[in-house]
């Protein structure tokens, strides 16, 4: 019988004196239908099946049989090996598509990985010239002494830098003024004023940012509320009156 291999090949070889005795078997059953002694290594048993009577005929239905047995046994031996070759590539042909399944896993981990290390290669390189103009504004700083030159290139650079991420699809929103809304406010205080209506955001302390309209981080702000009314005077409540004062006499001359 075929058995796999310690490499995980497949043998479709079947043992040759599994075959050869089956033929053996095939030509003594056939030996003895016509009365022929089957051979023997013992020269003497040979002598004695040579001197022994003969016997009967063989009938010609018996000599068909065997034939016919003999091309069965090897036709099913020939379907056999064809069987056999046949899970044999079945065999490699799944061996070879586990290996494949092998190669892919690795370069799957492989890819994974690269991703993780460099994925945000391109982001670094939209945001390496927002630092060139941070070191170009310092030098210049530094040199003439112009604030007003400093805080407009500053204001240039935080431009600069405002596109950069729009264009990674992160924004930014303006609060003021608009109804505090929990999914994207965080309240940090109160504060009673009349400028907004009440629960609406009265100043920002943090703005908010959005990554492809997905909320990143909420806008830190402070709530606005109605002012609270004065409180009532109660009767007896109100301050003495002064005593008005005696008027003086002239003095004389």
């Amino acid at each position: 019988m075929s058995q796999p291999d310690e490499k995980g090949s497949f043998s479709t070889n079947i043992a040759d004196d599994l075959i050869n005795e089956a033929l053996k078997s095939v030509e003594k059953a056939k030996a003895a239908v016509r009365g022929e002694a089957p051979p023997a290594a013992d020269p003497a048993a040979a002598e004695s099946a040579t001197t022994a009577p003969p016997g009967p005929a063989p009938e010609p239905q018996a000599d068909d049989e065997l034939n016919e047995l003999k091309t069965q046994l090897e036709l099913s031996m020939a379907k056999g090996r064809e069987l056999m070759g046949k899970v044999k590539d079945e065999h490699e042909r799944m061996l070879r598509a586990v290996a494949d399944l092998e190669n892919f896993k690795k370069r799957a981990q492989k890819e994974k990985d690269e991703v993780q290390k460099f994925g945000n290669e391109k982001l670094l390189k939209d945001f390496l010239p927002v630092v060139d103009n941070f070191d170009r504004a310092l030098g210049h700083a530094s040199q003439s002494g112009d604030l007003d030159s400093l805080k407009k290139g500053v204001e240039m650079i935080r431009k600069l830098f405002e596109d950069t991420l729009a264009r990674h699809g992160v924004k930014s929103f303006a609060s003021k003024g608009q109804p505090f809304d929990p999914n994207r406010h965080e309240a940090m205080s109160a504060a009673e004023t009349d400028e907004v209506p009440p629960n609406h955001v009265f100043s920002e302390y943090l703005r908010g940012y959005t990554l492809n309209e997905r909320l990143v981080r909420p806008a830190l702000v402070v709530v606005s509320k109605a002012k609270a009314a004065p409180a009532a005077e109660t009767p007896g409540s109100e301050a003495p009156a002064e005593p008005a004062s005696a008027p003086t006499e002239p003095r004389g001359e």
